[in-house]
């Protein structure tokens, strides 16, 4: 029964997909768990520039924080800001992108006027400004990143739904007079599904990338622990002249294997849809 089960699996999911979805688990439950699996609280001070050994497993850090013990929690501060803004633009794309396929004529027309000209927007720099001038925490950064990234995911989804509301079914709701909101949610986002998932996990990633970035740059909030906030304390403190390499690696690594795990699990959803 087991080994059916697991066949069923492969055939539906490549191994990618399943690798992906697993080790995402795995950085949610790391994430949500922080308080408890971190040895240490990230604010407490030990002597500083420790190399790793069985007390510290990262080392400590200029100031003498425990790097294991920020890692982890810097992984709630990237991961919330992540799947915010990606959620965010994913919504606010598929809103734009499903109303104007259905709605056709002038509304069409407004709604993928303002997205051509959303397109043609430099992004990071307009982030780094608005994320400058707005009250710098996590939901904040995190809201200004998905209200910067959805046209891609809007004319990804119009051209979708164009082609279901084209559909016979679709015809047929019409012609019995059900209302257009029903139309929407039962016959056309069920059938767009299989592009909407993997534009999420793309924002997912490009979010994660760009609050990175922001925190790299020194823009956000201090005191909110994250991966690329690590990094450029890493850079500006001493780390990499010095070639402490337990400072800067470990949250460079957990950036790019998150990016690379949401891009796996959309390339897959891609490949079964």
């Amino acid at each position: 029964m087991r080994l059916r089960l697991r066949l069923r699996l492969r055939q539906r999911w490549p191994l990618t997909g399943i690798l992906g979805a697993v080790l995402l688990a795995v950085f949610v439950v790391v994430a949500a768990g922080a308080p408890h699996l971190a040895p240490y609280d990230p604010w407490e001070r030990f002597d500083p520039y420790q190399p790793p050994d069985r007390v510290h497993w990262l080392g400590t850090n200029d100031r003498g924080h425990d790097i294991f013990s920020e890692l982890i929690y810097g992984a709630r501060t990237t991961l919330l800001v992540g799947f915010l803004a990606g959620l965010c633009a994913t919504g606010i794309g598929v809103t734009m992108g499903v109303t104007a396929a259905y709605s056709r004529g002038t509304v069409d027309q407004i709604l993928m006027s303002l997205t051509e000209v959303a397109v043609l927007i430099p992004k990071l720099p307009l982030i780094i400004i608005l994320s400058a001038f707005l009250r710098p925490g996590p939901r904040a950064v995190a809201l200004v990143i998905g209200l910067l990234w959805w046209p891609a995911t809007a004319l990804v989804a119009r051209s979708a739904a164009l082609s279901v509301r084209e559909s016979n079914y679709v015809k047929s709701a019409r012609n019995f007079g059900l209302p257009g909101w029903y139309i929407v949610i039962t016959d056309i986002l069920p059938n767009i599904s299989g592009v909407v998932w993997p534009r999420l996990m793309q924002s997912v990633a490009a979010a994660v990338g760009t609050e990175a970035s922001l925190s790299f740059l020194g823009i956000g909030d201090p005191s909110a622990k994250s991966w690329g906030l690590m990094l450029n304390h890493a850079f500006s403190r001493g780390g990499v002249v010095n070639d402490m390499w337990w400072w800067y690696l470990p949250p460079g690594f957990c950036i790019s294997l998150f990016i690379g795990v949401v891009l796996m699990i959309g390339l897959a959803v891609e490949e079964v849809r």
